[in-house]
């Protein structure tokens, strides 16, 4: 395997790391400056040229795209992805952990947690948004923010209202986030490749500091997470589109509550703390992606006509529960179960004589014509009609809130 990380930092402790442990495997690996590329286009030819000389093949790519370099960085990651080179982390997936708005907009939809967050442009909706996220004490963070710089802990509503208008003064756009004080200062640092948590640490606050980052001087120690912390990260680095992140945890008093997703995480604190070799795993999960990558499915089996993917719910009561796969009739409507969830379980190509129960979810391909009324329907979230006092309109006249829609967002589909 020829191996090319992307980093502006050849000497930094990460990048030192991830190059070593890929020679130590017999793998070339060079470390390439983001910077001195150059991205070429033209039909059906992307190109890319590297110190003004065209780029030579590489069989995987490893983004270290710092924060400074986000666009140009995520361009490069995506002519690699154009040239059909395997990327460890994709290029909508740094760009989506990058912004932690458009990150926690993405998280809201699904079942983790993450701690109630607003954001808010008017001066007028500043007080009303902190009372939304249960009142003082409140964070108040930099949406671009990184290790901790752009972080505030503002203890009352009057602090708070003072830096949210200065920093927004200043042409800054900041989240409103409620403080999980029963964390005190701790947060759990979950090193995600692939589909499992490969290391784990807990950094703790030193003095009177709230933020727990090793940039600020926060202690880590080694921890062991339980099955629902190791599935709440594994889940929010896949929806996020990542195959190798870091995830930062807060440990709440109802479970996980998800902090942000680093998608260039630093090795050293994990590795000094852990004393895991954490650049040889992610080396060695690179190496058997490009041995056998992933297919996108929905990239993949789309391209005949009337032809998809969907994920098709057993609810409870169904004509198919009981039944096996081969009874059911899916296959003479020309759909095929590629894998079936059954809670935590992931059952990959599963046997025709598999007997089907209520909550299974089966992802299927097939004719999306006869697959359509096997979909469930789309929830719409309802909400309390409210009454607004408006003296210029006449008494008998009420506002009503309409029924918000979620909108839908592409997922990545887990393997296998």
């Amino acid at each position: 395997m020829k191996l090319a990380i992307l980093s502006t930092s050849p000497q930094c402790y990460s990048t030192r790391r991830l190059r070593e442990a890929a020679m130590q495997r017999g793998f070339k690996a060079k470390v390439l400056n983001t910077l001195n590329f150059a991205i070429d286009l033209k039909q059906a030819e992307p190109d890319l040229y590297f110190r003004q000389k065209p780029l030579s093949d590489y069989d995987a790519v490893l983004p270290r795209i710092g924060a400074s370099i986000t666009y140009f960085g995520t361009a490069v990651v995506r002519q690699f992805e154009q040239m059909d080179v395997f990327c460890a982390n994709s290029s909508s997936g740094i760009s989506n952990s990058r912004d932690k708005l458009r990150s926690l907009q993405i998280l809201s939809r699904h079942q983790i947690g993450i701690p109630q967050t607003t954001f808010v442009r008017d001066k007028k909706d500043v007080l009303p948004a902190i009372e939304r996220v249960g009142g003082a004490p409140v964070v108040i963070k930099l949406l671009e923010g990184t290790q901790g710089i752009g972080v505030l802990l503002a203890e009352s509503v009057n602090s708070a209202k003072a830096i949210i208008e200065m920093l927004q003064s200043q042409k800054q756009n900041v989240l409103i986030q409620k403080f999980v004080a029963e964390s005190k200062g701790r947060d759990i640092r979950a090193f995600v490749v692939g589909d499992r948590v490969v290391a784990a640490m807990r950094r703790v606050a030193q003095g009177q500091e709230f933020r727990s980052n090793v940039h600020r001087g926060g202690r880590t120690e080694p921890v062991t997470l339980d099955e629902t912390y190791c599935k709440t990260a594994v889940r929010a680095a896949q929806i996020m589109g990542l195959r190798v992140a870091g995830v930062d945890i807060l440990e709440g008093k109802n479970g996980p509550q998800i902090m942000e997703i680093n998608s260039s995480p630093g090795l050293e604190g994990i590795e000094r703390s852990t004393q895991l070799d954490v650049a040889g795993v992610i080396v060695d999960y690179i190496a058997a992606q490009v041995d056998f990558p992933e297919i996108d499915l929905r990239q993949r089996l789309t391209v005949s006509r009337g032809y998809g993917v969907t994920e098709i719910h057993i609810p409870e009561g169904s004509e198919y529960v009981g039944k096996e796969i081969i009874q059911s009739g899916l296959r003479d409507k020309d759909i095929n179960v590629l894998t079936l969830y059954r809670g935590t379980i992931v059952i990959p190509n599963p046997r025709s004589n598999r007997q089907l129960e209520a909550g299974d979810r089966l992802l299927c391909f097939g004719k999306l014509e006869l697959m359509r009324d096997l979909i469930p329907a789309k929830t719409r979230r309802k909400r309390r009609p409210e009454v607004q006092d408006l003296p210029d309109l006449p008494v008998a006249d009420e506002v009503h809130a309409e029924s918000g829609e979620f909108a839908t967002d592409s997922l990545p589909l887990d393997k296998g």
